[in-house]
């Protein structure tokens, strides 16, 4: 009997859960997911997994209810009860799973995300009896897509091989034929078969201490606990929102476009209605689905506009299914927000995020000292090859972003927008391995906040010179809608990059796959800021010199957006 079968006197409830015992019980589901994460990293063999940190774990009970979270990829987080809900159902639901099965897939509607995050679900027991899953999603170098990475698919079948929800161990033994036709479709077959070892591996861990926890405190003090943790999680959203005055609010914009129609921008709506301790967000208005690869997913969009209502509660701790029982989300069926198969969505991040960041403008003014001004977004670019040592060989070069400053005041360092925050940056040292990338200047760029009573954060420009010939992906976007600053703040500048061809030729990219590089060629590379907030005339003059002390800013853009600072006597 699953937990699910039974009644909610026979489960517990938060009235008679023990206090003491519950937070022990928290705690002890949110080591378990770190657990998975830390045994992830120590085995996973691609440096995008183990170094980068492109994956999320997380623990879920029968009910397929999230316990606890894994610090990891934000943007992946709401996606994870879907992939559970999908894959159980592929293999005839939660009465055909036995203990030892292992659920696969990177189908991407099912998943909410492109092929290369594939996702093993494994089912727990406890006593005979379903318990609860551990999910493990994780970024894989390579799935068998038309190109290592995509920006002009036109349907899903070019943007990976799709195994849908299928197992691939069923009571622990591997299913051999499975396993090797998995292998044989990545051009990187050693990399995905230990990392995918690894992401079965590290769920097995989370388990494994869920059971300890079912173990040391029984099942009913284990299930009435978790109810109340449930309830907890459920009355800290409940709290901010009635924070929130109840009302309509509205933000439109426009990603770039849609990486196959270059210059025709895809719009973007959010409404969104606050009523008490409920909110509902409303994406229905949002442009028709796209032919080329931008489409989210409704899993994806569901993921990510939790995460920009979540962030803005302010309030530590692992999020839970509590959180999420508040927030209804309104999407439509053949839009860019909730495509429809074969619609391609490799892309997928870039709408979902897009939307995320619009959430936050349009309650801008009805929490001002929640809600931070834009940021640079999120892009970055790849080269890969193929050579006669390493064979497949692929260099990722993530580039963190100016963040908007906020009612607390200035950002200065650089990171990654809150969709990939769990994301890491690579090393010089790692992107030059190989030799393929020379890093010629990686720094700070200056000018690049917008400007406000408190100073949006800069972005970063770096200069990459190919030693060799090799095949380039970008993944640009919101070049062309600078980061909005708020409260009279200024926006601050957009990304953008340039190929400087050994001919001395010149050439703006957005998005490409797989365009050859010469040797010698050159990528200046330029991430937004973020915006500004409040006015750049209330900007202390000590603030606005200590900037330009600091290489922060210019003389020529201080006199310019703050005189004041040089009209008063130091």
């Amino acid at each position: 009997m699953s937990t699910a079968d039974l009644s909610a006197a026979e489960r517990g409830s938060s009235m008679v859960a023990d206090p003491a015992t519950t937070e022990v019980i928290r705690y002890g589901l949110e080591a378990a997911a770190d657990q998975m994460r830390v045994n992830l990293c120590r085995t996973a063999f691609s440096p995008v997994i183990y170094d980068a940190q492109d994956f999320a774990a997380a623990l879920y009970d029968a009910d397929v209810r999230l316990l606890a979270q894994a610090r990891s990829m934000p943007g992946f987080l709401g996606t994870m009860g879907y992939c559970i809900e999908a894959l159980v159902e592929r293999v005839g639901g939660p009465e055909a799973l036995r203990e030892g099965d292992v659920v696969f897939s990177t189908y991407g509607y099912d998943i909410g995300s492109h092929q290369q995050d594939a996702v093993v679900v494994v089912p727990g027991f406890f006593e005979g009896d379903l318990v609860g899953y551990a999910v493990i999603k994780a970024h894989h170098l390579d799935i068998g897509a038309k190109d290592p990475y995509c920006t002009d698919t036109t349907d899903i079948f070019q943007e990976g091989t799709i195994f849908p929800g299928v197992r691939i161990y069923s009571a622990g033994v591997r299913n051999e034929d499975l396993y090797r036709t998995i292998l044989a479709n990545s051009r990187a077959p050693h990399a995905l078969a230990g990392d995918l070892d690894a992401q079965i591996g590290a769920a097995q861990v989370g388990l494994r201490e869920l059971n300890r926890l079912l173990e040391r405190f029984g099942r009913t003090r284990f299930e009435a606990a978790v109810e109340r943790i449930l309830d907890h999680g459920e009355r800290v959203m409940r709290d901010f929102l009635r924070t929130v005055p109840d009302g309509r609010y509205r933000a439109e914009g426009a990603m770039d476009d849609n990486a196959v129609d270059p210059g025709i921008p895809v719009p973007l709506d959010v409404d969104i209605e606050v009523r008490g301790d409920e909110i509902s967000i409303d994406l229905t208005g949002s442009a028709d689905q796209q032919r080329g690869p931008v489409n989210s997913p409704r899993a994806m969009t569901v993921s990510q506009t939790r995460v920009a209502i979540v962030s803005l509660v302010g309030r530590g701790g692992s999020v839970n299914e509590g959180w999420f029982r508040p927030i209804d989300i309104k999407t439509r069926p053949g839009s860019v927000l909730e495509p429809t198969p074969p619609a391609p969505i490799f892309l997928y991040g870039w709408a979902g995020s897009f939307a995320m960041a619009l959430v936050h403008r349009a309650l801008a003014d009805a929490v001002p000292d929640a809600v931070p001004a834009d940021n640079g977004g999120h892009g970055g670019f790849a080269t890969w090859g193929v050579d006669g040592d390493r064979g497949f060989w692929m260099v990722w070069m993530a580039h963190a972003v100016g963040m908007g400053a906020s009612a607390r005041g200035d950002m200065t360092t650089p990171l990654l927008s809150m969709p990939v925050s769990g994301l890491k940056t690579n090393p010089v040292e790692v992107s030059e391995l190989g030799s393929h990338v020379v890093v010629e200047r990686l720094e700070l760029a200056v000018d690049s906040g917008g400007a406000g009573r408190f100073r949006g954060g800069l972005g970063v420009e770096g200069t990459y010179r190919a030693r060799d010939a090799q095949l380039l992906i970008g993944l640009l976007d919101r070049t062309q809608l600078p980061p909005w600053g708020l409260h009279g703040g200024q926006d601050a500048r957009p990304n953008g990059a340039l190929l400087r061809l050994p001919d001395g030729t010149e050439r703006e990219i957005v998005k490409v796959t797989s365009l050859p590089l010469e040797p010698g060629t050159i990528l200046e590379y330029r991430t937004g800021g973020g915006g500004g907030y409040g006015p750049p005339s209330e900007r202390d003059p000590e603030a606005v010199r200590a900037d330009l002390r600091d290489g922060y800013i210019t003389e020529q853009a201080a006199r310019r957006d703050y005189p004041h600072a040089f009209s008063e006597p130091r």
